[in-house]
Order: C-alpha cells, then structure tokens, then sequence
C-alpha cells in the first residue's frame, strides 16, 4: 500500500528532512561534475551579484545575501542618477560622508566573505591539492583587486569628511551676508566676492601680514569673473561709511608712529590689537576688517575671505606636481633687500617653466631687484598657473596630499552649505576667460597716497560698465589697470 503524502513528507527519526538530502544530493552532485574553472565562474557570479554563487550552488542562505544586494545596488544606482546639487551635499557633508565611509567597508567585508566561501562551496570534490589551492589564490587576488579601488574611495571620503569640518564649519564671522540659504546661496544678489589673501605665518596665528591682498568678484548668473589686486603698502585704506571702523578711522587707516604700521598689510594684525570686538563676535576679526578695507577703498562690497599660509602653499604646489608659468627676467631666491642680504640663487627667464612647490614660493615671494608691483603680478599669474593645473583627473590623483594640506594652511569664512554652490560657479568660471586688474603705480595711482575715487571708477568700469555708468567714467591709459600681457613670455632687455 502506497504512503499518504504526510508520512512521505515527514523526516525519519533523528533524521534530516528529505528536502534538506535533496538540497545536500545537489550540492554533492555539482562539486562531483565541476571544475576548478567551472567553480571560479560561479564564484565570478557571486562577486557580481552577491549571494547568486550560493543559489548556484543549492544554497537558499544564498537569497538572505542576494535580495539586500540587489536593493543595495538599486540605490547606488538611483544615488549616482541623482542630479549635481544632490551629489555635492553629499561630497559636503561629513557626517554623510564618516556613514558611507562605514557602510563602504561592511560591505566589501561581507562581500569578501561571499567570494571566498563561494569558491570553497563550489570547488570540486577530488581535485588536485594544487589546483585547488590555485582556485583559491585566484578568489583571493579578486578580492584584492576590489579592495584597492574600495580603500582608496574610504580614504577619500573620511579625508573630505575631516577637510570640510575642519576649514568650513563652525567659522563665526561679524561680516558674511546674513540672508544666504542652500535655495539661493547668494541671497538674491548679482555678484559674490572672495577676498584671497596670503600671508606668512600659522593662519590661526593673530599677527600675520597679509602680503597677497586679491579680491575675486564673480557673476553669480554667468560665471564672469574680474580680480582686482592691490598692493600690500597701500596707505590710507578707506572703511565703508556703515563700518564702525569708518568712526574710528573717519580719514582712512592711518595713525602716529612707523608708516609701515599703517599700510595694507597691517590692518589685519592692527586693527584687532587696537580695536578688539568693534565689529562684532567672530573667530578671525583680522580678515574681517581688512575685507571692511578692501570694500571701502574699492568701492564694492567683500562677502567672504580666503587665506592661505605662503609658506604653506609650498606643499599645495608640491601636492599637484608643480605649475608652469612664463619667467622675463630673473626671479631672485631669498635675500632681504632691507638688510642687505644677497639672494641665494635665481630663477632664470624662459618660456613654459615648470616650477616646485619651493620655486613656486619665491616666484611669488622674491623681491630682491624688484618691487611690490612686479611681485603682485606674478602673484597674480600664479593664480592662472594653478588654475590651469586644477584639472578634474589631476585633482583626484592627488586630492589626498591637497586635502591634508589643505586643513593645516587653508582658513575662510565661507560656511558649510555654500560649498556647492561655488562648486557650480567654480564650473561656470571654467568656461569663462577671467579678467584681471592690478592696481600698480601710474599717473593715476599712487600706494602712499590713493585716489579712491578713481579706484572706484576703474572697478565699476570694470563690474559692469553698461549698468553702472562705467562708459561716462574717465578711462585710464597708464599700467595702473594693465596686466592681460603680464603672464605671457616677453623678456626683458
């Protein structure tokens, strides 16, 4: 008499169940047929898609590890079709980014476990010792494959996550526009400024010179950029007539004792000794009164400030692989004209010369049988150079060396959750030829004794010439304004 299909069904006595044998029957029937080659294809099969080499192999613990793969791999998906605005919050936030950085090695760790003990569940029953261990080898070395691109992206994304934390977060400042969100990052204006400055010297450090004084204004809509440089021994720098520092220095930035007090330079270091709290709670009031001198004497408004630590911008070049720039005359290295101390060598003319990181520097330091003017423009093709170095491939080879550098002499007060938005216009920039205006000594300028009104005219002409009136301004013929040849090779003599 035939068994009811229960008692067929039911597992014998401290027996397994038959479905179980049949599971184990397939599973001995494949490792018995295969090969060492057919067991590394069904192990390439679950390194592609985690958790198929177990179903391959009769494994049903292989849908546990399959479905979550594939829902995971739906997400990246979804995440890497997401738009620009979307990607850059990520790359911008470091909480985000320590989570991913996380979640990146719990999943190569399980998916590392899925590779190897797929080989070990589909490897052949009766192969040579050898050829198994090969197989093996062989599942080893594609983990490894994976784990370098794998590092490489953690590495990346905790180096943001600390770079972005450290320079962008948490910087109060009395003077950044208060009206900026993540849905209009400019708060309705045309025009966003960055004040660059360099300066010798720790940037955490009060009493710095800021002898690189470059103000970047930029179309916010086009992208259209003009930089304005000024020299650091400018006297008599205005303060806007809303500044409290206006009411302190009704005449401009000057007092008793040494001029050199007085210049440019020093109002960074000077006016926070002096003045201490005038403008307001803020962790750098040094670069928050010199962009209060740099908008009055300008005549336009300053929004945000950049310092960079010269002696630090030495590992910047060294950190891209160096820049190349065109020398017309010799450039000295080291010697203090003051003082009477020779430079130690010089960097010789030449077209297309490709500069270290320490060459670098005193291409844009050197002033020894030079002046603050000659200096100034070079500083200021320094700034193409590195622009023209600043390509998408080269940043990511080196985007560890410049990050880490970048923490340690990099300072600002442009806060977190407007890093995406000069992501964007940083793209716009890119398409647009940046103009340049330095203001340099001519018949219209003079740094011991400005006139500011002029300087206004040439500014305006040069933000906008059609909506501000700048074609009824007077035109200046002199160098004062003259830098477009600056960068290129016309040798001296």
């Amino acid at each position: 008499m035939s068994r009811s299909v229960l008692e067929v069904e039911r597992p014998p006595e401290g027996g397994r169940h038959p479905s179980a044998r049949r599971h184990r029957d397939v599973r001995s029937a494949f490792r018995r047929a295969t090969t060492v080659r057919g067991a590394l294809g069904v192990t390439l099969l679950g390194a592609v898609l985690p958790g198929g080499g177990y179903v391959w192999t009769g494994r049903r613990l292989g849908y546990v590890v399959l479905l979550p793969s594939m829902a995971g791999l739906g997400v990246l998906i979804a995440f890497a079709q997401e738009d620009l605005a979307t990607l850059l919050d990520f790359a911008f936030d470091p909480v985000r980014l320590r989570t991913a950085a996380v979640l990146a090695s719990a999943a190569f760790a399980v998916w590392s476990f899925t590779v190897v003990t797929t080989y070990l569940m589909a490897r052949p029953v009766g192969a040579r010792r050898l050829h198994s261990r090969i197989g093996l080898a062989v599942a080893c070395l594609l983990c490894l494959a994976v784990a370098l691109p794998v590092s490489q992206g953690v590495r990346y994304a905790r180096t943001q996550a600390e770079l972005v934390a450290h320079v962008f977060e948490d910087n109060r400042s009395a003077t950044v526009p208060r009206d900026t969100t993540r849905e209009d990052p400019w708060g309705g204006r045309e025009r966003v400024s960055v004040l660059l400055l360099g300066g010798d010297g720790s940037v955490t450090r009060s009493g710095i010179r800021t002898d690189s004084i470059i103000l970047l204004s930029v179309d916010t809509r086009s992208g259209q950029g003009v930089m304005f440089s000024l020299p650091r021994n400018m006297m008599n720098a205005q303060f806007p007539e809303e500044s409290p520092l206006h009411d302190v220095f009704p005449d401009g930035f000057t007092g008793e004792g040494d001029p050199a007090a007085w210049m440019l330079n020093a109002v960074y270091g000077q006016v926070p000794a002096l003045h201490p709290g005038l403008l307001g709670e803020s962790d750098n009031e040094g670069a928050d009164a010199l962009k209060h001198a740099v908008a009055g004497s300008l005549g336009t408004e300053v929004d945000y400030y950049m310092l960079v630590n010269l002696l630090g911008f030495q590992q910047i070049v060294d950190a891209m692989g160096g820049v190349t720039v065109n020398i017309n005359e010799p450039v000295a290295i080291d010697g203090d004209t003051d003082r009477g101390i020779p430079p130690s060598g010089y960097l010789e003319p030449g077209p297309d010369q490709h500069l270290n990181g320490y060459q670098a520097l005193w291409y844009t330091r050197g002033r020894w049988g030079s002046d603050d003017y000659e200096r100034m423009l070079r500083q200021r093709c320094m700034i193409d150079a590195l622009v023209a170095e600043a390509d998408p491939f080269n940043l990511l080879r080196r985007y560890q060396a410049l990050a880490q550098a970048g923490q340690e002499i990099v300072r600002t007060d442009i806060p977190r959750h407007l890093l995406p938005a000069f992501v964007n216009l940083g793209l716009k920039m890119k398409d647009r030829k940046l103009r340049s205006i330095a203001f340099v000594t001519s018949d219209h300028f003079f740094s011991g004794d400005p006139d500011f009104g002029w300087m206004h005219s040439v500014v305006d002409r040069a933000i906008d010439p059609e909506r501000r009136g700048g074609r009824d301004r007077p035109k200046d013929p002199g160098r004062a304004v003259k830098v477009a040849d600056a960068c290129g090779y016309d040798p001296v003599g």
